[in-house]
């Protein structure tokens, strides 16, 4: 898959893309990204990709002309006009990423990805060319490179071989292995540290019993953290009778 990024700052992504177990579907071009610069596409002297926003106020917003430019650029660059490839704005009015929209990219052919900056970008080209935003929560960042990097990292570590153990992401939270729960806690060597021992379970070597420890876990930390998990968890039939036993000793 092709991730085309259009960013006025590419060289925040150099460290990016070689570090980590990431790195390996980045060095195989399971995902590639091809890094955009919509000063590059401005007009004038000065390339200048702002300007103050009608109506007044702070900041500046990024002009609509040299960003359809780079677009433009990016989609001839990616070679097939047939395809209808996904233009992705992050901005603090996107739907909020889960993980079954980051499954949903990890399955497809990539997109274009689009980093914001300043007060905004003019709402014109959103309207013309943009046809999906996407947030990483209630807060705002000061530019969309961030919350790029965070979709190429959770896409990236959904490809074939780039975890060591290919069950890893299995066991991640919100995955629906774990029927969209929060995951359980880990440990491992030493058994006695800081005065605080490994859970009895997790040394019994009965794996019927570490799974169900495990989920236990799992279900009272979602029940005390994100209760409405359980609730979607309940409402989709995806607990069943330990699993509310344990709910209830819990309470």
């Amino acid at each position: 898959m092709r991730f085309d990024l259009i960013t006025l700052f590419p060289e925040l992504f150099a460290p990016f893309f070689a570090s980590g177990v990431t790195r390996r579907a980045y060095e195989s071009k399971q995902v590639e990204v091809v890094l955009w610069n919509p000063r590059n596409f401005a007009q004038g002297n000065y390339k200048r990709v702002d300007d103050r926003p009608f109506g007044g106020g702070p900041g500046m917003v990024m002009m609509a002309e040299p960003l359809m430019a780079c677009l433009d650029a990016a989609l001839a660059a990616r070679g097939d006009s047939s395809v209808a490839v996904p233009v992705v704005l992050f901005s603090p009015i996107g739907e909020v990423l889960r993980h079954a929209s980051v499954e949903h990219w990890s399955a497809g052919d990539g997109a274009v990805l689009i980093c914001g900056r300043y007060e905004g970008i003019d709402q014109r080209f959103i309207d013309a060319r943009v046809t999906h935003q996407i947030s990483l929560g209630d807060f705002v960042l000061s530019g969309g490179e961030i919350a790029a990097m965070a979709l190429l990292d959770a896409v990236a570590r959904l490809q074939p071989g780039v975890l060591g153990d290919e069950a890893s992401h299995a066991q991640d939270s919100f995955n629906p292995t774990l029927d969209g729960l929060l995951d359980c806690p880990h440990y491992t060597r030493p058994e006695q540290w800081n005065g605080a021992s490994v859970p009895t379970p997790l040394m019994s070597g009965h794996h019927m019993q570490i799974e169900r420890w495990r989920r236990d876990q799992s279900l009272a930390i979602t029940a005390a953290r994100r209760p409405e998990l359980i609730e979607a968890a309940r409402a989709a039939g995806r607990l069943d009778a330990a699993d509310e036993t344990a709910l209830k000793k819990k309470l």
